[in-house]
């Protein structure tokens, strides 16, 4: 195996292209040591498999996006649509709900997928582990392969890790929480991957078909042998349409493992204000595959403000604390998003609170701990089946509401809802009537540029003032601070928030944190004032990111 210091190679791996351009994955990044074993050329069939036959959809759906985002800009607001009503109408369908494994997912616990933090879940008492390679993980070639890698040996009992200060990690719970993998949007590419068509156009592989082809490729038939099962977490959607490409990606890869249709079952992040207004479509799509929808709270703020950015001073928010669960749209999106599912066979999850224990300070702890009882409180009461942590220490306090409510219960689907009525109207009511203060377009700036910089050294998850963040949180920081800028906002005191005003935060911010040699926090504050300052707007401040930065990362 070539050494992980070696110069880079470009290995061509599948049939060797002719005339014809026979399609072929061409694998650009550095082969490390145990590589080889996810790299396989069988998987790597397989991949080639999944991009000649979707990867042109996927393009389709994302010229998709881009026509419903201007649209919006441009005063058509969302609807629920007229020519999907005969499903939403049509009372007799239902979803494929819980697989094996899935039955009571009353506290699921997220987290990265690197050896340690792999452990530590598996350990962690939680019903599901959301294995994520999407948002809580830097998307380095490192992170994409060795997060296969630490799953493949965690599914097969034989993971184990040694920090480097010589502690030592080993799976030791008795149950495991069920992995929930959640692969990265549709939007992301894989640029240590080249897909070369049948046209003999290349382009950078798919995050979303690289991540799910090789969890599934290597682990399916393992995860059916252990009693569970090859399960989803499906994020970023916008429609009905994304979501039955995504059935058609696991009816093929059902197909071509010769295992029952019907085996993979799919969680949807409901986290964009498009899949709002198409809940029901989206689990109709997917009705075979899909098992419930998830309240991603962080990524749908970020798409409201993304989609509304432009729109008028009435459409913009406050300080981002001031953006809680109980305004408005936030309120009317959940109300619907359990009625929907209940209606439908499909289990409603719960989202993630950003308080996180600190045990070196037990007042922080406290307030930790009594923020995320008062959430999970909230939603177990308003019908939710689980919820998610980010902390293990914050199982048993979101575990105690959900017991409270369900008892010996492995969920509350019986609870319909019949009460809720949301109109569209109600899904766009973004009226808090909190200003913008000096202290919250401080922290935004402060929170993008320390998430950025950690996510430049390979860390997607991070705890910063005492919040766990990651992609989604940092994206609501920008992008509040892009349209603070382009509406014309003062804070409280008076302050216009203009590009003069938020460098000199950005140097404040640079003169706050911690230099040390090897750092990126210039580069982190050079993605941020493109993706805050400027004059177009980023659709994901990932995607500069990961072009200029970890293209070449190891």
């Amino acid at each position: 195996m070539t050494p992980a210091t070696a110069a880079p190679m470009r290995i061509r791996t599948g049939p060797i292209p002719t005339q014809t351009h026979q399609p072929m994955i061409e694998i650009a990044g550095r082969l490390a040591p145990r590589y080889d074993e996810i790299l396989t050329p069988e998987a790597i069939t397989f991949l080639i498999e999944l991009h000649q036959r979707f990867g042109a959809r996927r393009h389709d759906r994302l010229a998709d996006r881009m026509r419903r985002r201007f649209e919006i800009g441009n005063g058509h607001d969302p609807q629920f649509r007229d020519d999907t009503r005969h499903i939403r109408e049509d009372a007799n369908w239902q979803v494929a709900g819980a697989g094996p494994g899935l039955e009571d997912r009353r506290v699921e616990i997220t987290g990265p997928t690197d050896p340690k933090m792999t452990i530590n879940a598996l350990n962690s008492g939680a019903k599901v582990w959301l294995a994520d390679q999407e948002d809580a993980t830097s998307p380095t070639w490192k992170n994409v392969i060795e997060g296969q890698l630490s799953l493949r040996d965690a599914i097969r009992g034989e993971l184990e890790y040694t920090s480097p200060e010589g502690k030592r990690y080993e799976v030791t719970a008795t149950e495991t929480p069920t992995i929930v993998m959640r692969p990265r949007g549709w939007h992301l590419p894989e640029q240590h991957l080249r897909f070369t068509d049948r046209t003999g156009r290349t382009l950078a592989a798919s995050g979303s078909l690289v991540d799910f082809g090789l969890y599934f490729f290597h682990n399916a038939q393992a995860l059916i042998a252990n009693g569970r099962g090859p399960y989803f977490y499906i994020a970023k959607l916008e429609s009905s349409e994304e979501a039955k490409l995504w059935d058609d990606v696991f009816t093929f890869s059902e197909q071509y493992v010769g295992i029952p249709h019907g085996t993979i079952r799919a969680t949807v992040l409901i986290e964009t204000l498009p899949a709002a207004f198409e809940m029901e479509e989206i689990l109709f799509e997917l009705r075979d595959h899909a098992a419930g929808l998830n309240a991603g709270r962080w990524d749908y703020i970020f798409s409201i403000i993304k989609n509304y950015r432009g729109r008028g001073a009435r459409f913009v928010l406050p300080d981002r604390s001031e953006v809680t669960m109980t305004v408005p749209f936030m309120r009317a999106y959940t109300e619907l998003l359990v009625q929907t599912c209940h209606k439908r066979g499909a289990f409603a999850i719960g989202g993630m609170s950003a308080f996180i224990p600190n045990r070196r300070d037990p007042e922080v702890t406290a307030l930790a701990f009594e923020k995320v009882a008062a959430d999970k409180k909230r939603e177990a009461g308003d019908g939710f089946d689980g919820t998610w942590v980010a902390h293990p220490d914050l199982i048993p306090t979101a575990r105690a509401e959900f017991d409270a409510v369900l008892g010996d219960r492995p969920n509350q689907l019986d609870r319909q809802r019949p009460e809720v009525h949301v109109t569209a109207a109600d899904l766009i009511d973004v009226h808090i009537g909190r200003p913008i203060t000096t202290a919250g377009v401080h922290a935004n700036v402060s929170v993008a540029i320390r998430y950025l910089e950690a996510w430049l050294r390979g860390l997607g998850a991070v705890a910063i003032d005492n919040l766990m963040e990651d992609a989604a949180t940092a994206e609501i920081s920008r992008s509040q601070v892009w349209q603070w800028i382009h509406q014309d906002r003062t804070t409280d005191d008076g302050t216009p928030i203009t590009r003069d005003y938020v460098e000199g935060l950005i140097a404040d911010v640079l003169g706050e944190v911690g230099r040390t040699d090897g750092d990126r926090f210039d580069d982190a504050a050079e993605i941020f004032r493109e993706v805050a300052l400027g004059q177009e707007f980023p659709a994901f401040l990932t995607l500069p990111a990961y072009t200029r930065y970890l293209t070449d990362s190891e």
